[in-house]
């Protein structure tokens, strides 16, 4: 478990090492930004000292790395205040953002796949299975301007951007959950299909027990590890889908203020986004290893360690 540990510390240390010499080597300066084009070389210069960005590449990378685990994210180049408020105003949304997307998408998903597998081969089926793969292929930059243009323009029910009512966060929610709600049926009428001529499924029948009782109790118990693992990937894809989905619809979050930053070659800003989500993946990992064991004791706790 301390190899673990330490492995972790030095995975999420190198994504930051990697995004601040990324980020450093793409034209542009944020001086420049600041002051605009016509500003003289003297206030450039001047500007460019306070902000340390005169000192060598690595330098900076080092004094950053120690600010980092002394948990100082910095101060914003452009904004001038610091990173970490508005680190955390924006990872709170997004992960309230995420989290609405994944019990949608679990709902519905879980729900579809249940009854896709229920009716095998009929037209529920199919018509569930091919609306899976109709919103498996369609990426959220093309999918919210049509939910907008439906839902908002058209029939005037959600509002077309911002966070001003509880209502606003429908449509962002659905344009990330829709993708995964599809993956999520698939995954679990197939699995289902797998099992419900099984062993396990045969004994249950033999002791008269309903089909829908075998379905939710037998067969789906024994196909939420691979569901939980799916779930788990899934959940990290909506984060870094939030950076389209929260452009589009004005969501103050990561994955805006990450454009954001980047567009103003705000280094502190863009490196904490990326940092916080690089924790999130690695979090999100460890605490779908956890899961794995109380779904299945089997497991051992050694294979994760």
């Amino acid at each position: 478990m301390l190899n673990k540990i330490i492995f972790i510390i030095f995975q999420i240390l190198g994504i930051y090492a990697i995004t601040f010499m990324l980020l450093h080597f793409i034209p542009g300066d944020p001086v420049q930004v600041m002051l605009g084009d016509s500003a003289s070389l003297a206030d450039q210069d001047k500007l460019r000292s306070q902000l340390g960005l005169d000192k060598p590449i690595l330098d900076q990378l080092i004094f950053s790395l120690i600010k980092i685990i002394q948990g100082d994210f910095g101060t914003s180049i452009i904004r001038q205040t610091p990173v970490l408020d508005s680190l955390v105003i924006a990872a709170k949304n997004t992960y309230l953002l995420a989290v609405t997307s994944l019990l949608i998408a679990l709902i519905f998903g879980l729900a579809g796949g249940i009854i896709a597998a229920k009716n095998h081969m009929l037209l529920i089926d199919k018509i569930i299975m091919s609306a899976s793969i109709f919103f498996i292929s369609i990426p959220h930059f093309f999918l919210g301007p049509v939910l907008i243009i439906i839902f908002s323009i058209w029939l005037g029910w959600f509002p077309v951007n911002g966070m001003d009512s509880f209502h606003a966060i429908i449509l962002p929610a659905f344009t990330l959950a829709l993708g995964m709600i599809a993956v999520i049926t698939k995954l679990t009428r197939n699995c289902m299909l797998e099992l419900i001529e099984s062993d396990v499924v045969r004994t249950a029948r033999a002791k008269g027990l309903g089909e829908w009782v075998i379905l939710i109790q037998h067969t789906f118990r024994l196909v939420l590890i691979p569901i939980i693992s799916i779930i788990g990937m899934q959940f990290g894809s909506l984060l870094s889908g939030a950076v389209i989905t929260e452009t589009i619809f004005s969501w103050n979050g990561l994955g805006m203020l990450l454009v954001e930053s980047i567009q103003t070659r705000d280094y502190p800003i863009t490196q904490a986004c990326i940092f916080m989500i690089a924790i999130s993946y690695i979090l999100i990992n460890m605490i779908t290893d956890l899961i794995y064991r109380l779904v299945d004791p089997r497991l051992k706790v050694g294979k994760f360690a």
